[in-house]
């Protein structure tokens, strides 16, 4: 209870709101014709921008002249009952406050690198819009993450400062030999930490009167590290452009949210995902972020928050819609839920068509990097294809591509090809940070070459194949291994499957698949259950894609994002581990 006294302590000083200043007035002019309609075409590129002024400043102001309903900016909760609501007002008063502790009390300046390593608790927000007014580079790590993962984004970005939890902060005084770089080290906790300085205590302490910096719309704003899927993560930098991009018409088609939303999205804080659904494209619309704490995270849970909250649309990845599935719950006819979407991995159709049967709430797709944000997706109210992950969304432009840059006709495999020349649009990363070699090798003719294989039909509607050195080729048969995880998703034995190349003195490759067995057929017998997994496959889809090796495996290994690593088991099976 101590935890939520010092928030509520946090609301008292807020009486006053002395030290407000209005959002600029070219913002009301030239982005909004009424509160959350945006009049920016897509293709605009002002030369300053910055989220934390532009929009968290103006629907303060939309508030302080009645131009906003009661909705809060942000709704925090927990399983313990506790309970959090800040206004757009609070949250503008508390975020300079942040800015002050940041530069004035730690000493860091614009360009500096921070990292910021919390779950899903209010000071996430606070510091991450806090770094937005003051130029600073945050950069979002999940709790998840070991010393080896905090060192080597420590010594990679030459941070300054860390934001985290005093479960974690031994670990970094653990790490002080291998980094002696820090200048700041804040602490969220209720418990003291000594070298340590009380982020609460000084929030509570600082001035509400702060200058947002004038951000140019090109200067990093914030790094995401990649999911190190396959060697380690990479840092991509991204400009304020990104947050530029939710304003932009097609995002605000893309989601149609309105300032009434009860926005949830339960990502990690330290995924792109989180940035976006938790925080840019909610309160640009002036809608109200929904937070759970959700530690550690439990289906159950979920399904029990959507019947108690007045939550209107739900944002995550295909496997939180998976794991409350089967969770066979009585009914999941949610009261408020209009709509949902999943992003961050691929979406199999069975689970799409179940979403439908068992909440009457169609389950839409949207495909994105950490070097993109999200790129296309099925756009509310857009005819849904199984399998697809939708249509590209403009300042976009998304093709099929060879390994040359070339563009391939409609129903073709190839890369997914984002184009950047002559103008890079606006939402793709800068670079890789302190990498010109891999940020060079992405680039393929005029186009951004994400990795990622897949086809595209002719009504433009993009179908994920898989990662490119994920594709395996047997016999000549180049096989996509979500194509065979869908297959094999649809058989009730599968809780779960991972798909690669193994080696075969025939056919050079064949198609392995690594089975989790839901708990109903954990006792079956596993020759025979591997008999009628292949059947079912090749009963499903074209019989050469069937797995001729099954391995059945208590968990699949994957990273510290949630993504499974097919890069280990690859390795594993040509005897490279």
């Amino acid at each position: 209870m101590q935890w939520l006294m010092n928030f509520r302590v946090l609301r008292g000083i807020l009486k006053s709101f002395h030290g407000f200043h209005p959002a600029p007035q070219r913002l009301c002019s030239r982005f909004l014709s009424g509160p959350g309609a945006p009049s920016w075409n897509d293709y605009v590129r002002p030369k300053e921008f910055n989220f934390a002024s532009y929009v968290l400043d103006y629907w303060a102001q939309m508030e302080m002249e009645g131009k906003r309903g009661p909705n809060p900016a942000l709704w925090w909760v927990n399983n313990q009952g506790d309970e959090l609501k800040w206004s757009f007002r609070e949250m503008t008063d508390l975020t300079r406050r942040t800015a002050n502790v940041l530069t004035q009390t730690c000493g860091l300046q614009e360009g500096d690198y921070l990292a910021l390593i919390l779950p899903r608790v209010p000071e996430w927000w606070l510091v991450a819009v806090g770094c937005i007014r003051t130029g600073i580079i945050f950069m979002p790590g999940t709790t998840q993450m070991k010393a080896k993962d905090i060192v080597y984004r420590l010594q990679a970005s030459k941070a300054k400062g860390i934001v985290t939890t005093d479960t974690l902060a031994p670990v970094v005084d653990s790490l002080a030999s291998e980094y002696p770089g820090l200048k700041t080290k804040l602490l969220v906790s209720d418990q003291s930490c000594k070298g340590w300085l009380d982020f609460r205590s000084l929030i509570k302490s600082a001035s509400p009167d702060h200058v947002c910096i004038k951000s140019k719309t090109l200067d990093p704003m914030a790094v995401f590290f990649t999911s190190g899927t396959s060697g380690l993560p990479k840092m991509t930098k991204h400009s304020h452009g990104l947050a530029l991009r939710s304003f932009l018409p097609s995002c605000r088609q893309f989601l149609k949210l309105k300032t009434s939303d009860v926005f949830w999205c339960p990502s990690d804080t330290g995924w792109i995902m989180s940035m976006l659904g938790s925080l840019l494209e909610p309160w640009t619309a002036g809608s109200t972020v929904f937070v759970h704490h959700l530690s550690p995270f439990d289906p159950k849970n979920m399904i029990q928050t959507f019947f108690k909250y007045p939550i209107t649309y739900c944002l995550a990845a295909p496997s939180v819609f998976r794991m409350i599935l089967q969770q066979n719950p009585t009914s999941l006819r949610f009261p408020t839920l209009e709509h949902c979407c999943a992003g961050g991995e691929a979406l199999l159709p069975e689970e799409q068509e179940q979403w439908r049967k068992q909440t009457g709430i169609l389950l839409y797709q949207a495909y994105g990097q950490s070097e993109t944000g999200v790129t296309c997706g099925i756009f509310r109210g857009m005819k849904i294809k199984p399998g697809s992950m939708g249509k590209a969304i403009p300042p976009f432009d998304i093709q099929i591509i060879d390994d040359k840059g070339n563009i391939l006709p409609p129903d073709t495999e190839g890369n997914l090809g984002i184009r950047i020349k002559p103008v890079k649009p606006l939402g793709l990363f800068m670079c890789y940070e302190n990498d010109p070699v891999k940020t060079e090798e992405v680039e393929c003719g005029d186009f951004y070459n994400t990795g990622d294989r897949a086809t595209v039909d002719t009504e433009g509607y993009f179908f994920f194949l898989g990662r490119a050195d994920d594709i395996i080729n047997a016999s000549g048969y180049r096989i996509g291994p979500s194509e065979v995880e869908n297959a094999l998703a649809e058989h009730p034995a599968v809780a779960e499957s991972a798909v690669v190349s193994s080696p075969d003195p025939i056919r050079g490759e064949v198609v392995k698949a690594f089975i989790v067995l839901t708990p109903k057929f954990l006792s079956h017998d596993r020759d025979q259950l591997t008999k009628e997994l292949q059947q079912h496959v090749k009963s499903v889809t074209a019989p050469y894609k069937y797995p001729r090796k099954v391995e059945f495996v208590p968990v699949l290994p994957k990273t510290i994002t949630g993504k499974i690593k097919r890069s280990e088991l690859r390795k594993k099976e040509f005897g490279q581990m």
